[in-house]
């Protein structure tokens, strides 16, 4: 069965998505069984006291590891501060490693924000297999025994800058006829995904090695798929290729510097129930993901009438003369999300801050 997309329902994925958050290993897929336990006597190991959740509000970009789903990320990290509330700004496969910013809290109100940015990648593309997943998790499809030299790589990479036509890996979340597109290739099912565009901002070979692999980093827009990158990249050299390797390093405002490995978490959290530290150090402010906004301070009073919903009339000579999407804070702290038009601050989303936020050593960049 061959299914087509004339008007595929697309829904916003990372470069790197491609099976799933709950992805299991290739070799295991259309076998795997799923297991419901209701019994609730047997959601406790151990009849231990479950613990109770807390309001903790903020960011932490968890430089995940190799072999980690994001939804196991965000309930590791969920299950270690007790939040109430957690999710990710972008999947990051098993495969890949690098920064997955989760947001606790009132931090999932800016999510969008962060899945909206810039990406960058460091990845490597192994030449002369293509596969059917365009990674190395996949089943070979194609083989050539030709190796591309690094100037004829050289010579390819502007036609993989600025805007260009992509198709998405078959193996994507991209909804076809309501079905995952991932779900129906593991079923045999053909799938064929019409080309959209996506902007490549910067493509660039920083590697190439004489054991047929080549490294590249990339910045991207929201919708790329490095995977399917390699694979046209392959095709066009004319000796197809596959990504082995995959670290994101920025997502929206988040460097490689404000990621904490999964074992130093870990260890802050021990630290911090022995009363040593404070796992607040490992938080950055919610309005960090809202870097690229303009912030637009107010009284206490036009705070109180914003809290409740109602809007705010802007005045005096200091008054944005602009409109558009602002934050807005009181006495220094996050208050709300605002739309200004018509000489009103209208508030869109409000801020409860109230429980655990960012240190003031994480504000600065160090635990």
């Amino acid at each position: 069965m061959t299914v087509t997309t004339a008007n595929p329902v697309i829904e916003s994925q990372d470069v790197d998505s491609h099976a799933d958050e709950e992805k299991i290993p290739l070799a295991a897929r259309g076998n795997e069984t799923r297991r419901v336990n209701n019994d609730p006597r047997q959601k406790q190991k151990g009849n231990q006291p479950r613990r109770d959740k807390r309001d903790v509000h903020g960011w932490v970009v968890l430089d995940k590891p190799i072999g980690m789903t994001s939804t196991h990320a965000v309930a590791v990290l969920k299950r270690l501060f007790q939040a109430k509330r957690a999710g990710h700004a972008g999947t990051l496969d098993p495969l890949a490693s690098g920064g997955l910013p989760i947001a606790l809290g009132e931090a999932t109100k800016t999510v969008p924000f962060v899945m909206d940015g810039r990406k960058r990648y460091r990845f490597t593309v192994a030449w002369g297999e293509e596969r059917d997943t365009d990674d190395i998790e996949g089943r070979v499809v194609r083989t050539s025994e030709l190796r591309p030299s690094a100037d004829s790589i050289q010579e390819l990479l502007p036609r993989f800058t600025g805007v260009i036509e992509q198709v998405p890996p078959q193996y994507s979340a991209i909804k076809v006829q309501g079905e995952r597109a991932y779900d129906l290739a593991r079923d045999g099912e053909k799938v064929e995904l019409q080309p959209r565009p996506v902007e490549i901002h910067e493509l660039t070979l920083v590697e190439h090695g004489d054991g047929g692999q080549s490294v590249f980093e990339a910045e991207c827009g929201k919708g790329t798929y490095v995977r399917a990158l390699a694979r046209d990249m392959g095709r066009i050299l004319g000796c197809f290729g596959h990504i082995c390797a995959l670290r994101r390093t920025v997502v929206g405002p988040f460097t490689e510097r404000d990621m904490i490995p999964l074992e130093e978490l870990e260890a802050l959290c021990n630290r911090a129930a022995s009363g040593e530290g404070s796992l607040a150090d490992a938080l950055l402010p919610v309005e960090t993901a809202l870097d690229d906004i303009p912030a637009l301070a107010v009284t206490r009073a036009d705070a109180a009438r914003l809290h409740r919903g109602q809007a705010v009339l802007l005045r005096g000579r200091d008054a944005p003369d602009s409109s558009g999407t602002v934050y807005v804070t009181v006495a220094g702290r996050l208050l709300a999300l605002a739309e200004i038009g018509n000489g009103e601050i209208i508030p869109k989303r409000v801020f409860n801050l109230t429980g655990l936020t960012a240190s003031s050593a994480r504000n600065h960049g160090s635990i």
